[in-house]
């Protein structure tokens, strides 16, 4: 599965991992050029650590070739390798201060003084913690410390950055903030870069690409607008954000059965009669404009209203779907306006062109 921006920086050939009888990685390939963002998305146990950490050398894949930069890199040890990691749980030294841990490559590395100390107040103040280096790495904060683990891998002007689940450990605001200074950061330097993260709005918020893993496989490989709308997989359609899936039967070339209502869907082929699933996600789903003689509205009825803020995410069921619940997303105003609430009447619009659909 190679991209369309040219030469691929980073290769994988038929990656395999086996621990023991249980297989880990299945014939992984990808192709990642210079300079872009990919994120190795998927529930834990998918094999995305793995497949990262034999990136880094620091697993020993079973079968496959890895090539970086045109180097085949496959039997190296991670010191021969050409990259900077970052882990989840920073793995700062602690005795060492905040310079001696974002100069410790350099170091081994052979540099001089004044190349270090110049090198090392660039990424200190190029991480907003230029006021930091004789302070130890106990006396900072958990986003702090990631920013100088994030310094410190970056010291040596690598040629990939790895992120294991680098932001997993923080609260929520730090995250959601720190992720925006990180993609700022690589954007900036260009550095190729590889995240694992099993968070699907770090993903969708962070990666140029995603890669989707699931049991071993990668499912899908796609920009975050990609594997969001167009889903390859029934996993991908119900891991990567939420979504509503109606049990139904092709009816025709574009037509879906879904109780005792036939749909227009774009997406919806094959033979009469096959048994599918249809995806939807909530905004799929809307309360206006309708028209009459749209043979894809119904008439539901609101079960719950969970206030998310300026939306709500509103649970309905329609007798038509023979109890199929859908959720759907409403602006607080729209709910407002029309007075509605738990056991309301509502009309909704099931868009045609947005429902995917797969074999059940």
């Amino acid at each position: 599965m190679s991209s369309p921006q040219g030469e691929p920086y980073l290769r994988l050939e038929g990656i395999g991992k086996n621990f023991g009888t249980f297989t880990a990685l299945r014939d992984i390939r990808l192709e990642v050029p210079k300079g872009e963002f990919v994120c190795f998305l998927g529930p834990s146990g998918c094999g995305k650590t793995t497949l990262l950490r034999i990136i880094a050398g620091l697993e020993v894949q079973s079968a496959g070739t890895i090539y970086q930069g045109q180097r085949d890199i496959s039997a190296l040890p991670p010191a021969q390798r050409d990259y900077g990691i970052v882990f989840q749980s920073y793995a700062l030294f602690p005795n060492l201060s905040i310079y001696n841990n974002v100069a410790y490559g350099l170091v081994n590395r052979r540099a001089g003084r004044d190349a270090i100390r110049t090198r090392v107040s660039e990424l200190l103040k190029l991480v907003g913690l230029s006021d930091s280096p004789a302070k130890y790495p106990s006396q900072l904060s958990g986003g702090q410390q990631q920013r100088i683990a994030l310094a410190r891998a970056l010291a040596t002007s690598p040629g990939l950055l790895l992120l294991d689940e680098p932001l997993s450990a923080l609260d929520a605001i730090v995250r959601v903030h720190l992720r925006q200074e990180i993609r700022s950061l690589q954007q900036r330097l260009g550095v190729t870069t590889i995240m694992v993260t099993h968070d699907q709005e770090e993903a969708l918020s962070m990666a140029d690409r995603i890669v989707v893993m699931n049991q071993g496989v990668i499912d899908q490989i796609g920009t975050p607008m990609q594997v969001y709308r167009e889903p390859a997989t029934p996993f991908v359609a119900d891991f990567v954000g939420k979504v509503n899936m109606l049990a139904g039967t092709v009816e025709s070339a574009g037509r879906i059965r879904v109780g005792s209502r036939n749909f227009a869907c774009a997406s919806c082929g094959g033979a009469p009669g096959r048994s599918v699933r249809a995806y939807l996600r909530p905004e799929d789903i809307v309360a206006r404009p309708i028209e009459a003689g749209d043979p894809n509205v119904i008439d539901a009825t609101i079960d719950k209203i969970e206030f998310l803020g300026s939306y709500c995410l509103v649970r309905v069921t329609a007798s038509d779907l023979q109890g199929q619940p859908l959720t759907v997303y409403l602006s607080l105003n729209y709910l407002s306006e029309m007075g509605l609430q738990s056991g309301s009447p509502l009309k909704l619009r099931i868009l045609a062109e947005r429902m995917r659909v797969f074999d059940a």
